[in-house]
């Protein structure tokens, strides 16, 4: 009898807190490497902020995001939590975004695991001199005033709120749902 291989499906990760100083270190090359050797293949990266595209045969997104984080441990020797997205979930995030029609700095937060109603209404809450947050399934759309570092809405407080989150300019998301959108 003939064995059919698996087929493969594209996803596009996003790894936390990478490259941000001199502890942090993860080389676009090295991540790579240690996506391909957590099963994946297909592997492209994007800037040196920690965004990756992959193929794999994995189906569940937290199956892939534990692979991964695992592959990233074993690699760097800290943890990097990984957000995982569809390329089109990827592609209605940069289009949710255009909605909002904001002039000043837009920012989304990438979140791990979709937030509860009472926690989109909180987060939404928080918003306070020109800093807007907008919830929509796992991003979260901070539409802030010209200076990022003045923000007191920041990926930070989207973190405490809820959970683990990963944060790009609108520039970047669709610069990627261009690139790797479905």
């Amino acid at each position: 009898m003939r064995r059919v291989a698996a087929s493969t499906r594209t996803y596009v990760g996003f790894l936390r807190a990478i490259n941000l100083g001199a502890k942090r270190k993860f080389p676009k090359d090295d991540i790579v490497a240690a996506v391909e050797r957590a099963g994946c293949s297909d592997v492209e990266t994007y800037i040196n902020t920690g965004n990756v595209r992959f193929a794999t045969i994995l189906r569940s997104r937290r199956r892939i995001e534990s692979a991964l984080e695992t592959a990233f441990l074993a690699d760097r020797g800290f943890e990097v939590p990984t957000i995982v997205f569809t390329p089109a979930e990827l592609t209605q995030i940069a289009q949710r975004a255009a909605a909002f029609g904001h002039d000043g700095r837009h920012y989304v937060s990438l979140l791990k695991e979709e937030p509860s109603a009472e926690a989109v209404a909180r987060v939404e809450g928080l918003g306070a001199a020109g800093e807007v947050a907008k919830v929509s399934g796992r991003a979260v759309h901070l539409l802030l005033g010209e200076n990022y570092h003045e923000a007191r809405l920041t990926n930070a407080v989207i973190e405490r709120h809820l959970g683990v989150a990963t944060n790009r300019n609108l520039t970047v998301i669709e610069a990627l749902a261009e690139r790797w959108g479905g």
